[in-house]
């Protein structure tokens, strides 16, 4: 199975970009990972809440492929322990599917028709962190859940 993390807008702090790296190059060992940077919309200051979400939409779906499982990072969406993120994944992996698709929305979140393509919302956490923040805490959490399937002692109970 393929893992990709799409988000929009790139990630600009070299403190975040460091720690990104850090943990995609670990994910290189258990899994096809790749991280793809959707660039905002043009003219995005100009454009209304709702309509830079559906630039975004626009721009996210046609990455998407049928077949893709796509889950939503969300602050709607289901929270998990790192153990019961690990089972989820385990259990994804263990479902077929061929690839599956995290996506980070911009500021906004996502509009409607983005809602209808996902097969789930993922909360990272009850707060709120900025888009660029979520992608580091996100590759992290996926190396952990990684870790806890393979039994390594980088997760402590």
């Amino acid at each position: 199975m393929k893992i990709l993390l799409l988000a929009i807008g790139k990630t600009d702090e070299d403190y975040l970009v460091t720690g990104i790296k850090k943990y995609v190059g670990r994910l290189g060992h258990y899994a096809s990972f790749e991280t793809k940077e959707i660039p905002d919309p043009r003219n995005r200051k100009t454009l209304s809440e709702e309509q830079q979400k559906k630039a975004e939409s626009f721009l996210l779906l046609q990455q998407l492929q049928p077949s893709d499982h796509v889950v939503l990072l969300d602050e709607n969406g289901k929270s998990y322990t790192s153990v019961q993120f690990a089972e989820s994944l385990e259990k994804q992996m263990a479902s077929g599917t061929k690839r599956l698709v995290f996506v980070i929305g911009g500021p906004y979140g996502f509009a409607q028709e983005v809602y209808d393509r996902a097969n789930a919302k993922l909360s990272l956490s009850p707060m709120t962190f900025s888009h660029q923040m979520v992608r580091l805490i996100f590759v992290e959490q996926l190396y952990r859940a990684f870790t806890i399937m393979k039994g390594e002692p980088y997760h402590h109970q």
